[in-house]
Order: structure tokens, then sequence, then C-alpha cells
């Protein structure tokens, strides 16, 4: 990753170097930056507890002893990712992070201009200094990133798998009640998820009911009849229940041929097609 920024064994080493100036600044230079901080509106959510921010005190001077080392490596780079992680979790912003990182370089500026080097020294240990904070921030950023997707896509994948809900209501029959609009991306999710409970449970009757679904025009037409055919192929066969006389007459008005596949007013009328597919009667008991 130093290839990659142009960071060189030389930087490394004038950074080390400039360690042994830093650091009997280090404490002066923490407490500047905190109270910067303080003055920043995310301050009060995420640093104003003392405990919190004696902690986090502490995490600075490692993080900064650790950048001062001048050792970049697996271990080095791992820490940098712990940092982006804790900072995904808490939800803290990343301009804060920027704003942060860009402090510390004007601190470190600082301090190398008010230091004994040499003029060319002085610009040459700040250039370096300049090149680790932008891969530690690059670090920082990706992982942060591939947290908060990771967190959105599971997130994603709750949301689809509550909108497609394919429940086991009877021994043999499932059940998959649609709700809102039908887009070829959500049908695809309800095709998946009716497959797979149908191979898992053994399914015999998949009812699909539509009393929920507020459009249904070509397309969602068609979506239905996919699936409807896909539980076939599994040897299910198909009811789709909630068919309004709006939707019958749409469908009817768009010429769309929905073949062999069975379709009913109501679940109860679905319920009995599906006990008589399955030779099933309920008995009613005396009282």
């Amino acid at each position: 990753m130093c290839e990659q920024y142009g960071i060189t064994r030389h930087d490394l080493a004038r950074i080390q170097a400039f360690a042994a100036v830093v650091e009997p600044q280090m404490d002066d230079m923490v407490d500047s930056w905190y109270s910067w901080l303080g003055t920043q509106p995310e301050f009060e959510q995420y640093f104003s507890e003392a405990d919190t921010l004696s902690r986090v005190q502490g995490l600075q001077h490692s993080y900064w002893q650790l950048f001062m080392s001048g050792s970049v490596d697996e271990g080095y780079v791992a820490r940098r990712r712990r940092v982006g992680e804790a900072h995904a979790r808490i939800g803290l912003p990343l301009s804060t992070y920027f704003a942060g990182m860009n402090r510390f370089l004007e601190c470190f500026m600082a301090i190398a201009r008010d230091s004994d080097m040499q003029e060319a020294e002085v610009l040459a240990t700040q250039h370096s200094i300049a090149k680790l904070l932008h891969l530690d921030t690059a670090i920082v950023v990706d992982t942060y990133n591939a947290m908060v997707e990771e967190t959105l896509t599971a997130q994603s994948k709750s949301m689809l798998e509550m909108s497609t809900p394919v429940t086991n209501i009877w021994d043999g029959i499932l059940l998959l009640p649609l709700v809102g609009l039908i887009d070829s991306m959500r049908a695809r999710d309800v095709m998946n998820a009716t497959l797979d409970k149908i191979a898992e449970t053994q399914a015999r009757v998949f009812i699909l009911d539509i009393s929920g679904v507020g459009v249904v025009d070509t397309a969602v037409a068609n979506h239905l009849i996919k699936i409807s055919r896909g539980t076939r192929l599994m040897g299910c066969q198909s009811v789709i229940s909630g068919v309004s006389p709006a939707i019958a007459q749409t469908i009817v008005e768009l010429g769309i041929e929905v073949g062999d596949v069975k379709t009913t007013a109501t679940m109860k009328d679905a319920l009995a097609t599906a006990f008589e597919a399955l030779d099933l009667s309920i008995a009613s008991s005396d009282s």
C-alpha cells in the first residue's frame, strides 16, 4: 500500500526521526485537538461523556505513537482498519473524521516549522507526514464504507425477507400474501424465496394472494405467471387468490393469457382448492 501512495523508506525514516520532536509535545497536541473538537457540533453526540472522552484521548496517543514509529506493516494496517470499524459502528460522519485528520496535519506542520530542522528537511518531513496521513485516511474510509455497505446489504436483505414472507400454513400448503407494487427485482426475490421454501418443505400447493397488490398491469401479470410456472416445475401447484373484478377486467382488457394458472377471488376459495388438490377436507366436530 505504501507504493500506491508514494511512501518510500526515506519517508518512513523521516517520520521516525521526527518522532523525537513530536513526543514531548504529544500531550499538548492531543489536548489542543480535543479543544478544537469541543467546538464541533458532533462533540456532544459522540464524545461528551467523561469516560468516553478519556478513553478516546488515550487511543489518540497510541494512534500517533504508531504513526510516528515509521513502520507500516500488516499490524499497522489492521489497527487502522479497526479505527474505520469503530467510526462506522458509532456512525461518526466521515466529514468529521476528515476535518479531524486535517487538524492533526496542521499540528504536525506547525511543530515541524517551529523545530530546529533546516527548511529543506522541514518541507520533506511535512511531505512525508502528509503521504502517510493520506494512506491512513484511505484505509479508514475504505473500511468505514465497506462496513456501511455490509450493514445496508443486510438491512436490504431483511426488508426483502419481510416483504416475501412465504409461510407454511398447512402441511403441504404454502402462502405468500403480496402487498404493494411488484417490479422485476421484487418478482425475482419472490420467485427465489418461493422455490427455496418449496424445496425445503416439499409443499405441493402454493397460494399467492394478490389482494394487497396496488396495480396489476402487463408486467405484473407476466411476473405472476412466471412465478406460477416456476412453482409447477418444482412439482407444486400454484393458486393465485385475491383476483378482484377490477384485476380480472384489467387482465382481460390487456389480453394477457393466463394459461392454466389457477385463480380465485378469495383466500377461502384458494384454501378450498388447495385442500381439494391434497385430497383433504375439514370435518366439523359436534359441539
